[in-house]
């Protein structure tokens, strides 16, 4: 992959202002019925100071590989022949713009500076950009033989005033230049290169501002290199690539030298694995940024914060999805990647990739901005470069890179962000409503997401009336939306009320949630009283409605999400009384956790089937994953294409148990799983059918409940789906293994 080479503006993301997040997370139990006492909810959650709506920007027909920014002007080189203005298709409004393109920051349209980059044979690209601290001076390096007609050899100076090559800055680069960074008098380039100036300059060299002299800086490389980033002070380089040695000792991927000399100041043996390399370098006044990509296993692909004062490394983050750019604003690395898996530093589990991500300075935890892409074109990876500027009063980042979409709609190769004004509202939230305690109402939802505020406020509105009864905030991201639950006293036995529920940004408010009604009960239903007297720290009911959410009804407030648009309010349901039941297509729906929890060391799972399958399928399950089927499974059940349940665990091998009956006739099944010092016992309709007193131990792996399907690869009796077709019901899971007289009391309950 190659590198993003970006320039910095006056503003340069060179200063730093320490803020801590202001993240509410709203502790699981009952909120207080006192209405409003909380504070609003702020535009963006700080530090993060950049909205993630994408402002309307010209495209281009291929690939950004570079950009540098200053004075309200950004210039973008890459490997494209034409721009088109914004929402225009592929080959539509196009206008020639032959590997380069200058922007003004503020409006997103080209200015008049043309430039051509061009070579006799083979196809030209403008592989990095950067601007002298003045910004009279655009420097330009790639693969390419002339400028506007004027004969350059991999590297250009041009004149911003009037965007004309510079004829008094001509300098021999053997192969194509990766990387740029200027000082008042130097430039520093990086590539593929073992010659500049018909001397030998293996990968890193620099060449004076004035003439483009060779300087005896030497810092040679035996690989390729891709990002080279003057320290704030001068007096340093920072060198990445893919190389293993540089002057002859051991550094990998990375390297600090003397601005003057190229000799070693800090060399990073063993630091980076040999399996990955760094695309790009920044700075702020404390701080190097490390954006690292990896192949192979045991691949680094994240991002390192290394301390300028020590060149010893502050923190790393572990996601993997390789990183291409990185660049600091206000305290805030913000990074374009393709990042899937979060997982080892506690954040979001493998599943889709994600391309634009934000993290403080200080500290891995990722940021609530969350702006997207797609992967595009090329290797693809989405984004590849970005760059900042000032412009009209507003801070601008630009990104670019390989995509051709933004924020899910069609846009190529550039897109824009800035300060304000923040326009995107949180999603609308999902509501559901419980009556399970006489003499109240229990108003639960799942959090909502916005892509640059994780902090939102909540305010709840009873039976049509346009004051709220109730206002909160809780956090949330998109992988960990919670559930947060109010209760209304204020109510009586029998009488019906209404609830809908905004979210708020501060700046920008969701619609209201549809109307949930619900009466009053004056008893408690026997069988989830007894569900939660048992002690569930789970238990999904299913009784909402084209929603993603599946309320939690124990107070432990683990809710789950129904991916795919299962079918709701089934009836009749399993138990008697108000409750419905979920349908499963069979081939993709599922239900999965909120939460990442621990393998637990016993357990029960109880759930209730409804199904006439002959492909069979996971009914209930621990996974490691949850966008996607799991790559680590056990603690399920599972039914085989013959009807028969497995409930199965791995320790040190397979180890199922099978009923000997079938329970794909139709009907309603009450089916419980458990695991304990006893081993293993598996229940159908209140009746012990089937066990194993020998294993007592189960796979120890993190993961989240999964209901309706999940990978069974490789397991006993396989069936041909992964996925259960049928309906199921009242699906609880605890911390212990149910007794047999618990598990017949709980099925002697179903008629209510």
């Amino acid at each position: 992959m190659m590198n993003l080479t970006k320039g910095r503006g006056p503003s340069g993301g060179r200063g730093r202002i320490r803020a801590a997040a202001a993240a509410l997370c709203l502790s699981a139990g009952a909120l207080t019925a006192a209405a409003g006492g909380t504070s609003p909810a702020a535009a963006l959650t700080p530090p993060v100071s950049l909205t993630a709506d994408d402002l309307t920007t010209w495209q281009t027909n291929g690939i950004v590989w570079s950009m540098a920014a200053g004075d309200g002007v950004v210039y973008a080189g890459g490997t494209f022949s034409t721009l088109r203005p914004p929402g225009a298709a592929a080959g539509t409004s196009e206008q020639p713009a032959v590997n380069f393109a200058a922007f003004d920051a503020a409006t997103g349209t080209p200015t008049g500076c043309q430039l051509s980059f061009t070579m006799s044979s083979g196809t030209a690209t403008v592989r990095a950009l950067a601007l002298s601290p003045d910004g009279k001076t655009l420097y330009a390096g790639g693969q390419f033989g002339s400028v506007n007609g004027e004969g350059v050899s991999n590297i250009a100076a041009i004149d911003t005033a009037t965007c004309t090559p510079r004829t008094n800055f001509k300098i021999s680069v053997s192969a194509t230049v990766r990387a740029l960074d200027v000082t008042a008098d130097t430039v520093y380039l990086g590539g593929d290169f073992n010659n500049v100036g018909g001397q030998t300059r293996r990968k890193f060299a620099a060449v004076t501002t004035a003439g483009a002299g060779l300087l005896p800086f030497t810092a040679d490389a035996d690989e390729v290199a891709r990002a080279v980033q003057v320290t704030p002070d001068g007096r340093h380089v920072a060198l990445g690539g893919d190389f293993f040695t540089v002057n002859g000792t051991s550094s990998h991927a990375l390297a600090v030298v003397d601005a003057t000399t190229g000799a070693l100041v800090k060399s990073y043996p063993g630091f980076i694995p040999n399996t990955s390399t760094v695309q790009d370098l920044t700075t702020d006044a404390t701080g190097l940024y490390t954006a690292n990509e990896g192949t192979g296993g045991g691949v680094f692909d994240g991002r390192i914060a290394i301390d300028l004062a020590t060149y010893q490394q502050r923190w790393r983050d572990t996601c993997l999805g390789a990183t291409q750019a990185v660049l600091v604003h206000s305290g805030v690395l913000y990074s374009g990647s393709h990042a899937h898996d979060c997982a080892s530093m506690g954040e979001f589990p493998d599943q889709p990739r994600k391309h634009l991500l934000a993290q403080s300075v200080d500290d891995p935890k990722l940021l609530p901005w969350f702006p997207d892409t797609n992967d595009g074109i090329g290797e693809p990876v989405g984004p590849r470069v970005m760059a900042q500027t000032d412009q009209g009063g507003h801070h601008y980042l630009w990104v670019g890179g390989e995509f051709t979409t933004v924020n899910g709609v069609r846009q190529q190769g550039l897109t824009r962000f800035a300060d304000g004004p923040d326009t995107g509202a949180p999603w609308v939230p999902n509501v559901s409503l419980s009556t399970l305690t006489p003499g109240r109402i229990d108003v639960n939802w799942q959090t909502s997401f916005d892509t640059d505020d994780g902090v939102l406020t909540y305010r709840i509105y009873k039976d049509g009336a346009s004051t709220p009864v109730h206002t909160t905030t809780g956090y949330s991201v998109f992988w960990d939306r919670p559930q947060l639950r109010w209760t209304d006293t204020d109510v009586a036995a029998g009488e019906t009320h209404s609830y809908r529920i905004t979210a708020s940004d501060g700046a920008n408010t969701s619609a209201k949630s549809p109307a949930q009604s619900a009466t009053v009960a004056a008893t408690a239903e026997r069988y989830p009283a007894r569900v939660l007297s048992d002690g569930a720290s789970q238990y999904w009911r299913y009784d909402e409605g084209t929603s993603t959410f599946a309320a939690d009804a124990t107070g432990k407030l683990n809710n789950g999400f129904l991916r795919n648009a299962p079918a709701y309010r089934q009836t009749p349901a399993a138990v008697a009384g108000a409750s419905t039941a979920i349908g499963f297509d069979g081939t993709s729906q599922y239900a999965y956790g909120n939460t990442a929890l621990p393998a637990p060391t016993r357990f029960s799972v109880e759930t209730w089937i409804k199904t006439t399958t002959t492909r069979g399928g996971k009914i209930i399950g621990f996974g490691n994953l949850t966008m996607q089927n799991s790559t680590r499974y056990d603690k399920h059940v599972y039914m085989a294409n013959n009807g028969r349940l497995l409930f199965g665990v791995y320790s040190g091998g397979y180890r199922t148990v099978t009923t000997p009956a079938a329970y794909n006739d139709g009907n309603w099944h009450h089916v419980v799983a458990t695991q304990g010092t006893g081993g293993m016992a598996l229940y159908v309709d209140g009746q012990l059918r089937a066990s194993s007193g020998t294993y007592t131990t189960n796979q120890d792996t993190p993961g989240y409940w999964r209901v309706g399907g999940d990978n069974l690869n490789s397991w006993p009796s396989r069936p041909t789906s992964n996925f259960f077709a049928g309906q199921i019901d009242e699906t609880a899971v605890y911390p212990t293994a149910l007794t047999a007289s618990q598990i017949s009391a709980h099925y002697a309950l179903r008629t209510g």
